[in-house]
């Protein structure tokens, strides 16, 4: 972009239509000083935004202060209002064992969202150029990142770490800093230059300086390849963010801000990619301020999603977990409350229910048991063959008494699984066998008649209740939850 009057048309362009902003809002400028904020300063100016300036004093620099009286003469100037604010960011990295470099982004970050919910500001704007696209890139590409790194920077964007709805927009996107420089210059602006930009002490400057213009020796047009593919990374990017939401919709079970439940059946018939990208959004949904989740963390995770006879648990970075209980893969943070309602559970205040034939018992969280007699044998044979619902079983009536009652489960309790010829073992031991969660299994709703086990809903019947063809009369039991 050579033209001026082009380039200030094409940023409006982008303005209106990449970054969505509204002309009747206010919005905030995050203006440092430099060419490239000087020249969204004005530029925001002229296509009559009601802008307000707002610059944070970053007191790392004996002429810091000098950066802050450039911003609120030239925002003067132009008849726009600004707000100025300083910090101690040394003091604020030390506290929080930071960088000087994201310490000053976090309060930087922070000063200029407090200023768009002050003034209800639609977003907050700042002057990242395409040749900051390039450096995040590559900078991505070098630490190692999947499509959501190598796409680079969006025009738009929420930090959920600073504000869940305020957006983050970037109109200088497509506007090398080369030009900013020109335009400032053309514009009467004088731009203040951060010596620090030159130090090789930060890695992103280390890139600036060395590395990129090395490789532009092996292509003297690299900057411009590097920002062309981010951007189609970035329409593949959409297209992967469509397919996860649908996604989403399918897996996931429930959510809050402690747990994320995944469908573990819905979330194995998703390709491995799609699984990998699944888990990284729950975990940046639990832990929106922890960027670094590496792809050796998400194979990890995707392993244990795949090997669903070996571990219940995975420990992950920054106090996260998997969780895999019956159904359900859990992500969670900390030490979080699980759900239990899910589960059918005796109430509170008793241990043992009487069951009449017919009839129905309640049960904690909205679980209900129905029974019913079915004098058709035969049509209970052929709904138990193609019954598929573990909360429903059908059992011979013969031998089965009124002397039914749910319970808990009883020191010494026995039961015959279905499919084990008769052959007993202890409940507590049955429960470990089918990876019923612990922390479910103390007031686990049996069925019982006196001490014999005649089925454990959720799982199997006694094999001494079991339809056969001698069958006359068959007993239906089902556990719903309204």
């Amino acid at each position: 972009m050579t033209n001026r009057s082009y380039m200030l048309d094409t940023i409006q362009t982008v303005l209106l239509e990449q970054c969505g902003l509204n002309r009747d809002l206010p919005v905030i400028a995050g203006i440092s000083g430099g060419p490239d904020s000087l020249c969204l300063m004005s530029i925001l100016h002229k296509a009559r935004y009601r802008v307000i300036v707002a610059h944070f004093n970053h007191k790392l620099r004996p002429d810091a202060d000098a950066d802050a009286n450039v911003v609120e003469q030239t925002a003067a100037r132009l008849n726009i209002a600004s707000v100025i604010e300083s910090g101690d960011v040394r003091a604020f990295a030390d506290a929080e064992k930071l960088s000087i470099e994201e310490a000053a982004r976090i309060m930087r970050y922070r000063f200029l969202m407090a200023q768009a919910r002050r003034f209800k500001a639609q977003a907050v704007t700042v002057g990242h150029t395409a040749d900051d696209q390039v450096e995040t890139v590559l900078m991505h590409f070098l630490r190692g990142a999947g499509l959501a790194g190598l796409k680079g920077m969006n025009y738009r964007t929420i930090i959920h770490m600073f504000d869940p709805e305020i957006p983050v927009v970037r109109p200088l996107l497509d506007v090398w800093r080369e030009e900013t420089v020109v335009y400032c210059a053309a514009n009467g602006f004088r731009p203040r230059y951060d010596p620090s930009n030159a130090s090789l002490d930060f890695f992103r400057n280390r890139l600036r300086h060395l590395l990129i213009p090395t490789l532009e020796s092996y292509n003297p047009r690299f900057r411009e390849v590097l920002w062309r593919t981010s951007r189609s990374l970035a329409g593949d990017y959409d297209i992967l963010t469509h397919v996860l939401e649908e996604a989403w919709k399918i897996c996931v079970v429930q959510e809050n801000m402690e747990f994320i439940a995944f469908d573990s059946s819905a979330l194995n018939k998703q390709p491995v990619g799609l699984q990998r990208n699944l888990v990284r959004r729950a975990i940046e949904r639990l832990r929106p301020e922890d960027m670094d989740i590496n792809y050796s963390t998400l194979e990890r995770c995707a392993k244990f999603i795949a090997d669903s006879q070996q571990r219940s648990r995975l420990n992950l970075p920054n106090d996260l977990h998997l969780l895999r209980e019956g159904l359900l893969i859990y992500v969670v943070a900390g030490d979080a409350t699980l759900p239990i309602e899910r589960w059918p559970q005796m109430p509170d205040d008793g241990n043992t229910i009487a069951l009449k034939v017919p009839g129905s018992v309640t049960l904690s969280g909205g679980w209900r048991l129905n029974c019913e007699r079915w004098n058709i044998a035969s049509l209970a044979m052929e709904q138990a063959k193609s019954n598929d619902d573990p909360f429903q079983v059908w059992l011979d009536a013969k031998g089965i008494s009124d002397a039914l009652e749910l319970r808990v489960r009883q020191e010494g309790d026995r039961f015959e699984p279905l499919g084990m010829d008769g052959h007993e073992m202890k409940i507590s031991d049955f429960f470990i066998n089918v990876k019923l969660p612990q922390r479910a299994r103390g007031r686990w709703p049996l069925l019982c008649m006196g001490e014999k086990v005649v089925w454990v809903p959720g799982y199997r019947p006694a094999h001494s209740f079991r339809l056969t063809e001698s069958t006359r009369q068959a007993l239906y039991f089902s556990m719903t939850r309204s």
